[in-house]
């Protein structure tokens, strides 16, 4: 810590010194209290949203993550791959704001590396920085434009440890969420489409179809929504995506409302499913069922969730 503790008084530091600043920073930040809440965000219904608990060996386990992603780091700090990945632990312990501030240093330093504005657009949407989100994916989608695509590492593996994702599709996926979320179901489908035409594998496919259908039938575009169901079937290998898997078939009507797993709202498995639920009833004409599920889907801690904001926007865009 030496030399972290003897830097140059702060009126003659330059930008070339913010490498080492950022990780004396996120060092010291691990010290603080834990368990204290901390506001992360605000919701778009105007609600704080405080840092997500954790449970004891899920908190363990991130925090010895993130401590490998420091010394990376400060060994390499202007290195693209250590300061994604800096941020990216940084995120999942809950620190969406200071991962946003990491990738934007970082965004400074690399410019046209679009995996830095795919990151920081991730947590805009946490945040709820959507429109932020929206330029950082758009950005993102520029910089791919024409390029080959690559695959994108899992810092949460799946349970066959198989990473389902790739850079551009998760670029396409989100950019369709941040348009969805806004209300511009055209424009969400769109993407959706190119990425469920684009998509190499069935974990992509139906998470892309799943978000497409749900645009599709809010324009009331019936038609072209249940050609999105189509190619969907009981048999395909899905890894990870089960709950967008199980919700395409429900609105194919292979499975009911019954059978979908979960009830509650109280995981993010749940969430999904829950808001899938919930928006297959508004756009059913169910008005009452749709506002019960999205109110106990908010009834949730679950924040962070994609199906969670949803339900958020949903009732921020209801009550103008």
């Amino acid at each position: 810590m030496r030399e972290d503790t003897t830097l140059t008084a702060p009126w003659r530091l330059g930008v070339q010194d913010w490498p080492r600043l950022l990780a004396l920073a996120v060092v010291c930040l691990t010290w603080a209290t834990p368990g204290a809440a901390q506001v992360e965000a605000t919701s778009l219904t105007g609600r704080p949203l405080s840092r997500p608990a954790m449970s004891a060996a899920g908190r363990e386990t991130a925090e010895a993550k993130y401590a490998e992603a420091v010394r990376a780091y400060r060994n390499t700090p202007n290195d693209p791959d250590s300061i994604i990945w800096l941020g990216r632990r940084t995120a999942y312990l809950g620190r969406f704001r200071e991962a946003i501030d990491i990738y934007s240093k970082g965004i400074a330093r690399h410019p046209t590396d679009a995996r830095l504005y795919r990151h920081r657009g991730h947590r805009y949407l946490t945040v709820r920085k959507i429109d932020r989100a929206i330029a950082d994916f758009s950005k993102a989608a520029e910089l791919t434009s024409g390029k080959p695509d690559e695959v994108e590492p899992d810092g949460l593996p799946n349970a066959r440890n198989i990473p389902v994702g790739t850079l551009q599709s998760n670029i396409r996926y989100h950019l369709g969420l941040g348009h969805y979320l806004k209300g511009h179901f055209d424009e969400a489908a769109k993407w959706f489409r190119r990425d469920v035409d684009a998509a190499v594998n069935p974990d992509m496919v139906v998470a892309s179809s799943h978000w497409l259908y749900m645009a599709l039938r809010r324009l009331g575009r019936t038609g072209e929504a249940e050609a999105v169901l189509a190619p969907i079937s009981r048999d395909m290998p899905i890894i990870e995506n089960g709950s967008y898997h199980r919700l395409l078939l429900f609105y194919k009507g292979e499975l009911t409302a019954e059978q979908l797993a979960g009830s509650g709202a109280g995981d993010l498995e749940d969430v999904t499913v829950s808001y899938g639920l919930g928006n297959w009833n508004l756009y059913s004409g169910r008005i009452s069922e749709a506002r019960r599920i999205l109110a106990r889907i908010l009834a949730s801690d679950q924040w962070p969730a994609f199906g969670y904001l949803a339900a958020e926007a949903e009732v921020a865009r209801a009550g103008r």
